[in-house]
């Protein structure tokens, strides 16, 4: 048995989680518990439908799984807070970005863990999890947390978790930021701003949607829409082939998220 689940924060990440079970009907609202200071529109929604927002003390040795969603920094506040009143078998799950489960494990007195790392594309039951823990039946609650939520990926050492961060976690933003330069260089290049915002986000989100559709490799799909000599190739001559050009910059970018993650875990 899983529920009650017992949600610790539900921010931008844990919103999203609750919009995505809502969505796919995962779990009932009532098997629902959110603890979160200033609940935004997802936990109130949740609310709404039958979730119990900020219950007693004393409601949360009901809880079987323990979300834990706060901001990183704000982990053994909220470990401190709660682990006194939790049953002694539940389990928590952790979504927060480089801290070691092991540390979370002490925190919530010897309790079995997992971590995840999500995407906020949950919320649409589009999401991406990496997902790691050494105890096997914290792994099968993950699984049962995520899987409504999107694909999930099992990672087969903690430490890979930073990585997994740095090239899933964080790379939605990486994506976003491309969109929105490219969209300035439309307009740079005499688009009207609507006509490059239209152009760069539909063209973008439709040759993602081929890359999931087709299931080819990017590699390929990129060769299909590079004629020999036109303008594809100018363009990636600039962004491939240049030095520092996109290759380096994400390697360089993935290794400051990994850098960072690895910090936030000391």
């Amino acid at each position: 048995m899983m529920t009650p689940i017992l949600m610790l924060g539900a921010g931008r990440m844990g919103g999203a989680m609750l919009d995505g079970w809502r969505a796919a009907q995962a779990f009932h609202p009532a098997e629902l518990m959110i603890r979160d200071p200033h609940p935004g529109p997802s936990a109130t929604d949740a609310a709404a439908a039958g979730a119990i927002l900020n219950p007693p003390d004393g409601e949360l040795a009901r809880a079987k799984t323990v979300v834990l969603a706060v901001k990183p920094q704000l982990w053994r506040e909220a470990a401190a807070e709660t682990q006194g009143w939790l049953a002694a078998d539940a389990v928590i799950v952790s979504i927060a970005a480089g801290v070691k489960a092991a540390d979370i494990a002490k925190e919530f007195g010897g309790r079995p863990v997992a971590r995840v790392m999500p995407t906020t594309a949950a919320a649409i039951g589009q999401g991406t999890a990496s997902l790691f823990s050494d105890d096997p039946a914290a792994l099968a609650r993950a699984h049962a947390l995520f899987e409504p939520l999107g694909a999930v990926v099992d990672l087969a050492d903690e430490g890979q978790m930073h990585a997994a961060t740095a090239v899933s976690g964080s790379a939605p933003a990486y994506l976003y930021a491309f969109i929105e330069a490219l969209e300035g260089a439309g307009a740079a290049a005499g688009l009207a701003p609507a006509d490059a915002r239209r152009l760069a986000r539909s063209t973008l989100t439709g040759a993602a949607a081929l890359l999931a559709s087709t299931g080819e490799d990017p590699a390929e799909l990129r060769r299909q829409v590079t004629s020999p000599g036109g303008t594809t190739e100018a363009a990636l001559n600039v962004l491939l082939a240049a030095q520092g050009g996109l290759p380096d910059l994400l390697r360089e970018a993935v290794g400051a998220a990994v850098r960072r993650s690895k910090e936030l875990g000391a």
